[in-house]
């Protein structure tokens, strides 16, 4: 392959730079999207265009006019603090039952479609992760700056997990209809709904597994408790 085909690539070495950095991601998926069009030699307009389509058909427009100023609203009010003093209050509570309840949760509504009911920005950052943090503090108080971190990363993830191997299970989702385009170009007729059924296994697999961790985060913080 020719030095000059690899050069759009380019747009991927920003990309990782970019959130190596730790810079806003949609900034950084941005500029990737502007440098990668420049090193395929697109016209300007055109550019914009495949931007402004993507922006339209993956509702991030949406996401920032609406969405982020309501939860921005919220956490000003409180909400943060709020939820915070809820688990505080139960002294049962624990990072993994939290992170458990949420995946059982997230991952049951978006088997049915409902994938907007979560998100990292919508839920885990004002809700799940600092519900998490005042759960570890009935474990482990006061609670390290690195724990913090790590609780937060596996709030984040565990909504990753749960809304992967749960949205599988849904017959309209893209995930699924590709699936069975596949194995029809092939020969080989397959139903959505015989498809999503056999995501099922997969998709109890992963709440095992997630429970597993979520156990071992809450053995590790009574353990650093322990004298």
């Amino acid at each position: 392959m020719e030095p000059a085909h690899l050069l759009p690539l380019v747009g991927v070495l920003v990309v990782v730079v970019g959130f190596a950095a730790r810079l806003h991601p949609m900034l950084v998926v941005v500029v990737s999207a502007l440098v990668t069009g420049v090193a395929a030699r697109m016209p300007v307009v055109r550019i914009l265009g495949v931007v402004g389509d993507a922006f339209v058909k993956n509702r991030f427009l949406m996401l920032f006019i609406v969405t982020l100023p309501v939860i921005g609203l919220l956490e000003r009010r409180g909400l943060r603090e709020r939820g915070k003093s809820v688990i505080a209050g139960l002294r049962s509570a624990t990072p993994g039952r939290l992170f458990m309840a949420y995946q059982l949760l997230r991952q049951g509504t978006a088997a049915l479609g409902l994938i907007g009911l979560g998100g990292h920005a919508q839920t885990v950052r004002p809700l799940l992760a600092p519900m998490a943090e005042a759960a570890a503090e009935n474990l482990l108080s006061p609670l390290p700056s690195s724990w913090r971190e790590r609780i937060r990363a596996f709030a984040a993830a565990t909504d990753n997990v749960s809304l992967f191997f749960g949205e599988d299970l849904f017959l309209a989702f893209g995930a699924v209809l590709l699936i069975q385009g596949f194995y029809m170009e092939r020969g080989i007729a397959l139903e959505p709904f015989s498809i999503a059924m056999w995501g099922i296994p997969t998709a109890a697999a992963a709440v095992a597994i997630q429970a597993t961790r979520a156990a071992r985060v809450d053995a590790r913080l009574r353990d650093e408790r322990a004298p």
